[in-house]
């Protein structure tokens, strides 16, 4: 039988984590148990969700052969709860659960070398769907390089996806990046990045997705916050002879952002944009709603403002 709709991890992380495939028998065979309990977002249990629990053999994690990967399927009872069991050498189990109108959460967990203890291979694990809510056009676009010159600021336009002149075919400063890079090798180097905005009221704020939601399909809130954004942030990567290295990019963090502020005489917001940033600086995705004062920041896939751009499916 051939695994579906899991998440396969890449094997780095299992070296990482000291598992060595190659050795067939580093995992003797003995039962493993999960309970799986799926909620809302108001912490209710979901019953009658869809849960595919699929689980991979050394020596090849990642097969699709029968012989070294399996699944096993079922829904959620009344109290949100679904229960899987098997005797195997399982290394790995992957989980993926979905229901109409909800968005799909996956997660992977690692199991241990068991040794003698039972519980090294006993798994509960809470995940949460969330509620497909009002997908919306948005501009959407991916950025995975520097700005085009170093040590200076420079502007992005969001609706048009360029640096601003005379860098590129932007015309409205939405966001200033400036990077400023130091290398005087792979031990002695920084390099920061700084975003920062040209009007008042225009900012970013970090949000940590919770443990529960780090597999949705919807990674961040539905709506932007009304407030709380700061007109500035740094990010750092650096290491230095006899210094800790430092690196701020964190996979656990989106950010959220207002740009294109208009305030009243009374220093009243009048009208604003919202948006999203998925990935860190300079490798990210970012999300922009078109509409004023619209803080819905769920994406149409299917709607990308951005014409001509490759396809940006994560909402």
């Amino acid at each position: 039988m051939k695994l579906q709709n899991i998440v396969l991890i890449p094997a780095l992380i299992l070296a990482t984590a000291g598992y060595s495939f190659a050795q067939t028998n580093i995992f003797p065979t003995k039962p493993w148990n999960a309970t799986i309990k799926v909620v809302g977002e108001d912490r209710l249990p979901i019953s009658g969700a869809n849960v595919v629990v699929g689980y991979f053999l050394p020596p090849y994690a990642f097969s699709d052969d029968p012989k070294y990967s399996d699944r096993i399927t079922g829904m959620t009872d009344t109290n949100g709860t679904f229960f899987a069991t098997h005797n195997d050498r399982t290394a790995e189990i992957g989980f993926s659960v979905n229901k109409e109108e909800y968005y799909e959460t996956r997660s992977v967990r690692t199991l241990r070398d068991p040794g003698d203890s039972a519980d090294d291979r006993d798994i509960s694990i809470t995940l949460t769907l969330k509620k497909v809510g009002k997908p919306t056009a948005m501009y959407a676009k991916r950025i995975r390089k520097n700005p085009p010159i170093l040590n200076q600021p420079v502007g992005y336009d969001l609706m048009v996806g360029d640096w601003v002149g005379p860098y590129g075919k932007g015309v409205n400063t939405d966001m200033i990046f400036q990077a400023d890079d130091y290398r005087k090798s792979g031990t002695d180097y920084k390099h920061n990045i700084t975003i920062s905005f040209p009007k008042k009221g225009d900012g970013i704020q970090i949000y940590t997705i919770p443990d529960s939601e780090k597999g949705s399909g919807l990674r961040s809130p539905h709506e932007a916050p009304l407030d709380s954004y700061q007109p500035e942030l740094n990010k750092e990567r650096s290491a230095h002879p006899g210094q800790p290295a430092r690196n701020d990019d964190d996979p656990n963090q989106i950010y959220l952002f207002r740009v294109r502020t208009r305030i009243d005489d009374g220093g009243n917001i009048v009208s604003a944009h919202y948006g999203k940033i998925y990935g860190d600086f300079m490798q990210f995705t970012y999300y922009l709603n078109p509409t004023p004062n619209d803080r819905n920041i769920e994406f149409d896939p299917k709607q990308n403002l951005l014409s001509g751009e490759p396809k940006v499916t994560v909402p």
